[in-house]
Protein backbone atom coordinates (compact mmCIF):
# COMPACT_ATOMS: atom_id res chain seq x y z
CA UNK A 1 0.00 0.00 0.00
CA UNK A 2 1.58 3.46 -1.03
CA UNK A 3 0.34 6.96 0.13
CA UNK A 4 -0.46 8.74 -3.10
CA UNK A 5 -0.62 12.83 -2.47
CA UNK A 6 -2.27 14.48 -5.63
CA UNK A 7 -3.54 18.17 -6.14
CA UNK A 8 -6.07 19.44 -8.16
CA UNK A 9 -8.10 16.66 -7.35
CA UNK A 10 -11.75 17.91 -7.03
CA UNK A 11 -12.11 16.80 -10.87
CA UNK A 12 -11.17 15.71 -14.22
CA UNK A 13 -7.67 13.57 -14.57
CA UNK A 14 -6.79 14.26 -10.62
CA UNK A 15 -10.04 13.18 -9.42
CA UNK A 16 -9.95 9.63 -11.75
CA UNK A 17 -6.50 9.45 -10.53
CA UNK A 18 -7.45 9.52 -7.00
CA UNK A 19 -10.06 6.80 -7.67
CA UNK A 20 -7.81 4.71 -9.50
CA UNK A 21 -5.46 4.45 -6.40
CA UNK A 22 -7.99 3.55 -3.97
CA UNK A 23 -9.78 0.71 -6.40
CA UNK A 24 -5.52 -0.53 -6.37
CA UNK A 25 -5.69 -0.59 -2.30
CA UNK A 26 -3.67 3.02 -1.62
CA UNK A 27 -3.86 5.29 0.35
CA UNK A 28 -4.75 8.87 -0.89
CA UNK A 29 -4.22 12.19 -0.37
CA UNK A 30 -6.33 14.62 -2.57
CA UNK A 31 -5.69 17.85 -2.35
CA UNK A 32 -8.25 20.75 -3.58
CA UNK A 33 -8.36 24.54 -3.09
CA UNK A 34 -12.23 23.37 -2.19
CA UNK A 35 -12.87 20.46 0.09
CA UNK A 36 -16.38 20.33 -0.26
CA UNK A 37 -16.15 20.03 -4.10
CA UNK A 38 -14.48 16.43 -3.82
CA UNK A 39 -17.14 13.80 -4.83
CA UNK A 40 -18.69 11.64 -1.58
CA UNK A 41 -16.96 8.40 -2.82
CA UNK A 42 -13.40 9.92 -2.86
CA UNK A 43 -13.94 12.29 0.76
CA UNK A 44 -15.61 9.69 2.54
CA UNK A 45 -13.34 7.13 1.96
CA UNK A 46 -11.39 5.01 4.56
CA UNK A 47 -8.13 5.41 3.02
CA UNK A 48 -8.73 8.98 2.19
CA UNK A 49 -7.12 12.47 3.72
CA UNK A 50 -8.87 15.14 2.17
CA UNK A 51 -6.84 18.30 2.36
CA UNK A 52 -6.99 22.05 1.60
CA UNK A 53 -4.61 23.17 -0.76
CA UNK A 54 -3.80 26.23 -2.65
CA UNK A 55 -0.62 25.22 -4.52
CA UNK A 56 0.28 29.37 -5.35
CA UNK A 57 0.69 29.31 -1.13
CA UNK A 58 3.71 28.01 0.16
CA UNK A 59 1.87 27.78 3.81
CA UNK A 60 -0.42 26.09 2.63
CA UNK A 61 1.39 23.71 0.61
CA UNK A 62 3.75 23.08 3.97
CA UNK A 63 1.13 22.62 6.46
CA UNK A 64 -0.55 20.24 3.87
CA UNK A 65 2.43 18.36 3.36
CA UNK A 66 2.58 17.97 7.08
CA UNK A 67 -1.19 16.81 8.00
CA UNK A 68 -0.35 14.35 5.17
CA UNK A 69 2.75 12.64 6.58
CA UNK A 70 1.27 12.88 10.26
CA UNK A 71 -2.08 11.09 9.31
CA UNK A 72 0.03 8.70 6.62
CA UNK A 73 3.80 8.37 7.71
CA UNK A 74 5.03 9.16 4.05
CA UNK A 75 4.46 10.16 0.63
CA UNK A 76 5.69 7.95 -2.07
CA UNK A 77 3.39 8.84 -4.72
CA UNK A 78 3.13 12.70 -5.55
CA UNK A 79 0.96 13.86 -8.37
CA UNK A 80 1.17 17.38 -9.53
CA UNK A 81 -1.73 17.52 -11.01
CA UNK A 82 -3.44 21.24 -10.30
CA UNK A 83 -3.05 23.63 -13.54
CA UNK A 84 -5.46 25.94 -15.34
CA UNK A 85 -5.19 27.18 -19.42
CA UNK A 86 -5.02 30.50 -20.71
CA UNK A 87 -5.61 30.68 -24.76
CA UNK A 88 -5.15 33.50 -26.96
CA UNK A 89 -2.46 35.18 -29.15
CA UNK A 90 0.96 35.92 -27.53
CA UNK A 91 0.55 39.60 -28.76
CA UNK A 92 -2.99 39.76 -26.41
CA UNK A 93 -1.92 38.21 -23.35
CA UNK A 94 -0.51 40.52 -20.66
CA UNK A 95 1.97 39.83 -18.71
CA UNK A 96 -0.31 39.39 -15.12
CA UNK A 97 -2.36 37.15 -17.16
CA UNK A 98 0.93 34.74 -17.94
CA UNK A 99 2.52 35.40 -14.00
CA UNK A 100 -0.90 34.04 -12.81
CA UNK A 101 -0.82 31.17 -14.94
CA UNK A 102 2.71 30.56 -14.48
CA UNK A 103 2.24 30.78 -10.51
CA UNK A 104 -0.24 27.58 -10.73
CA UNK A 105 0.88 25.50 -13.47
CA UNK A 106 5.07 26.34 -12.62
CA UNK A 107 5.58 27.22 -9.83
CA UNK A 108 3.06 25.72 -7.78
CA UNK A 109 4.35 22.34 -8.79
CA UNK A 110 7.92 23.35 -8.04
CA UNK A 111 6.88 24.73 -4.55
CA UNK A 112 5.09 21.40 -4.14
CA UNK A 113 7.58 19.36 -5.39
CA UNK A 114 10.47 20.99 -2.75
CA UNK A 115 8.33 20.79 0.17
CA UNK A 116 7.75 16.87 -0.69
CA UNK A 117 11.34 15.65 -1.81
CA UNK A 118 13.32 15.73 1.99
CA UNK A 119 10.32 13.34 2.78
CA UNK A 120 11.44 11.11 -0.17
CA UNK A 121 14.84 11.87 0.48
CA UNK A 122 14.64 10.20 3.92
CA UNK A 123 12.85 7.45 2.73
CA UNK A 124 15.11 7.02 -0.18
CA UNK A 125 12.00 6.06 -2.49
CA UNK A 126 9.43 7.84 -3.76
CA UNK A 127 7.95 8.96 -7.22
CA UNK A 128 7.12 12.27 -8.53
CA UNK A 129 4.44 12.48 -11.57
CA UNK A 130 3.94 15.79 -12.64
CA UNK A 131 0.67 16.13 -15.42
CA UNK A 132 2.04 17.97 -18.53
CA UNK A 133 -0.06 18.22 -22.23
CA UNK A 134 0.67 17.49 -25.78
CA UNK A 135 1.13 20.60 -25.70
CA UNK A 136 4.34 20.37 -23.37
CA UNK A 137 6.25 19.34 -26.67
CA UNK A 138 4.25 21.09 -29.29
CA UNK A 139 3.81 24.99 -29.51
CA UNK A 140 0.53 25.60 -31.52
CA UNK A 141 -1.17 29.05 -32.51
CA UNK A 142 -3.51 30.58 -29.48
CA UNK A 143 -1.95 28.46 -26.80
CA UNK A 144 1.52 29.88 -26.81
CA UNK A 145 1.57 30.85 -23.36
CA UNK A 146 -0.13 27.57 -21.72
CA UNK A 147 2.61 25.54 -23.73
CA UNK A 148 5.16 27.59 -22.47
CA UNK A 149 4.31 26.71 -19.06
CA UNK A 150 3.71 22.60 -20.26
CA UNK A 151 7.05 22.96 -21.71
CA UNK A 152 8.58 24.11 -18.15
CA UNK A 153 7.05 21.22 -16.87
CA UNK A 154 8.62 18.73 -18.83
CA UNK A 155 12.17 20.00 -18.68
CA UNK A 156 11.85 20.31 -14.80
CA UNK A 157 11.02 16.90 -14.61
CA UNK A 158 13.63 15.91 -17.19
CA UNK A 159 16.02 17.37 -14.82
CA UNK A 160 14.48 15.47 -11.42
CA UNK A 161 14.77 12.48 -12.86
CA UNK A 162 18.03 12.53 -13.40
CA UNK A 163 18.72 14.94 -9.77
CA UNK A 164 16.94 12.60 -7.67
CA UNK A 165 18.27 9.14 -9.14
CA UNK A 166 20.94 8.96 -6.68
CA UNK A 167 18.02 9.14 -3.88
CA UNK A 168 16.05 6.50 -5.36
CA UNK A 169 13.55 8.69 -6.70
CA UNK A 170 11.65 8.67 -10.13
CA UNK A 171 10.15 11.51 -12.04
CA UNK A 172 7.73 11.56 -14.88
CA UNK A 173 6.14 14.03 -16.87
CA UNK A 174 2.85 12.51 -18.73
CA UNK A 175 1.86 14.42 -21.55
CA UNK A 176 -2.31 13.89 -22.40
CA UNK A 177 -3.58 14.77 -25.43
CA UNK A 178 -7.56 16.05 -25.23
CA UNK A 179 -9.77 14.91 -22.57
CA UNK A 180 -12.85 14.91 -21.86
CA UNK A 181 -12.72 16.81 -18.52
CA UNK A 182 -14.28 20.22 -17.54
CA UNK A 183 -10.59 22.10 -18.60
CA UNK A 184 -11.93 23.95 -21.22
CA UNK A 185 -15.13 25.74 -18.45
CA UNK A 186 -14.32 29.37 -18.03
CA UNK A 187 -13.05 27.93 -13.94
CA UNK A 188 -10.06 26.57 -15.80
CA UNK A 189 -9.66 28.11 -18.72
CA UNK A 190 -8.96 32.18 -19.00
CA UNK A 191 -9.15 33.77 -21.82
CA UNK A 192 -7.41 37.58 -22.78
CA UNK A 193 -9.33 39.85 -21.42
CA UNK A 194 -8.55 42.52 -24.33
CA UNK A 195 -8.75 40.50 -27.51
CA UNK A 196 -7.04 41.94 -30.58
CA UNK A 197 -9.41 42.04 -33.54
CA UNK A 198 -6.66 41.44 -36.04
CA UNK A 199 -6.37 38.05 -34.96
CA UNK A 200 -10.00 37.48 -35.75
CA UNK A 201 -10.05 34.30 -38.79
CA UNK A 202 -5.92 33.85 -37.93
CA UNK A 203 -4.72 30.63 -36.50
CA UNK A 204 -4.86 32.00 -32.84
CA UNK A 205 -8.43 32.69 -32.40
CA UNK A 206 -9.43 29.56 -34.53
CA UNK A 207 -8.13 27.67 -31.45
CA UNK A 208 -10.56 29.54 -29.27
CA UNK A 209 -13.45 28.93 -31.41
CA UNK A 210 -12.42 25.36 -31.42
CA UNK A 211 -12.18 25.01 -27.37
CA UNK A 212 -15.45 26.61 -27.42
CA UNK A 213 -16.85 23.73 -29.79
CA UNK A 214 -15.21 20.92 -28.03
CA UNK A 215 -15.92 21.43 -24.24
CA UNK A 216 -16.88 18.47 -23.40
CA UNK A 217 -16.72 16.62 -26.85
CA UNK A 218 -13.34 15.71 -26.85
CA UNK A 219 -11.50 12.04 -27.77
CA UNK A 220 -10.01 10.72 -24.23
CA UNK A 221 -12.07 9.06 -21.49
CA UNK A 222 -10.62 10.57 -18.52
CA UNK A 223 -11.60 7.42 -16.55
CA UNK A 224 -9.26 4.92 -18.93
CA UNK A 225 -6.39 7.80 -18.90
CA UNK A 226 -6.32 7.68 -15.53
CA UNK A 227 -6.79 4.04 -15.52
CA UNK A 228 -3.13 4.10 -17.41
CA UNK A 229 -1.85 6.34 -15.41
CA UNK A 230 -2.17 4.86 -12.64
CA UNK A 231 -0.67 1.59 -13.75
CA UNK A 232 2.33 2.71 -15.37
CA UNK A 233 3.03 4.41 -12.06
CA UNK A 234 2.29 1.15 -10.38
CA UNK A 235 5.04 -0.45 -12.19
CA UNK A 236 8.92 -0.41 -11.42
CA UNK A 237 10.12 1.86 -13.53
CA UNK A 238 8.81 5.24 -14.86
CA UNK A 239 8.83 6.36 -18.68
CA UNK A 240 10.70 9.76 -18.48
CA UNK A 241 7.91 10.81 -20.69
CA UNK A 242 4.34 8.87 -20.90
CA UNK A 243 2.33 10.28 -23.95
CA UNK A 244 -1.46 9.61 -23.37
CA UNK A 245 -4.27 9.34 -25.81
CA UNK A 246 -3.94 8.58 -29.59
CA UNK A 247 -3.55 12.73 -30.29
CA UNK A 248 -0.65 12.92 -28.40
CA UNK A 249 1.27 10.06 -29.34
CA UNK A 250 0.30 11.40 -32.90
CA UNK A 251 1.82 14.55 -32.92
CA UNK A 252 4.93 13.32 -30.80
CA UNK A 253 5.62 11.00 -33.77
CA UNK A 254 4.83 14.57 -36.26
CA UNK A 255 7.15 16.54 -34.25
CA UNK A 256 9.94 13.97 -34.16
CA UNK A 257 10.23 13.42 -37.52
CA UNK A 258 9.52 17.01 -38.17
CA UNK A 259 12.70 17.40 -36.30
CA UNK A 260 14.78 15.31 -38.03
CA UNK A 261 13.67 16.38 -41.10
CA UNK A 262 14.64 19.64 -40.58
CA UNK A 263 17.79 18.76 -39.17
CA UNK A 264 19.22 16.13 -41.86
CA UNK A 265 20.29 18.58 -44.14
CA UNK A 266 21.98 20.56 -41.45
CA UNK A 267 23.56 18.21 -39.37
CA UNK A 268 26.91 18.23 -41.07
CA UNK A 269 27.27 22.28 -41.00
CA UNK A 270 26.07 22.15 -37.34
CA UNK A 271 28.40 20.39 -36.74
CA UNK A 272 31.35 21.75 -38.35
CA UNK A 273 30.50 25.04 -35.66
CA UNK A 274 32.62 23.14 -33.43
CA UNK A 275 35.88 25.20 -32.32
CA UNK A 276 39.18 24.41 -34.00
CA UNK A 277 42.43 24.81 -32.31
CA UNK A 278 45.05 26.67 -34.22
CA UNK A 279 48.19 24.73 -35.32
Amino acid sequence: MSVWMITGAARGLGLEIARAALAGGEQVAPATRRLESLPEDVRDHPNVLPVRLDVTDQAQITSTVAKVVDRFGSIDVLVNNAGRGLLGALEEITDPETRSLFDVNVFGLINTTRAVLPIMRAAGQGKLVHIGSRSGFEGEPGVSMYAASKFAVAGISEALAAELEPFGIQSMVVEPGVFRTDFLDTSSMQLPQDRIAAYDGTPAHVTLDWADKANHTQLGDPVKGAAFIYQVVSGEQLPLHLPVGQDALDRRTVMSERIERETAPLREVSAATAHTEAE
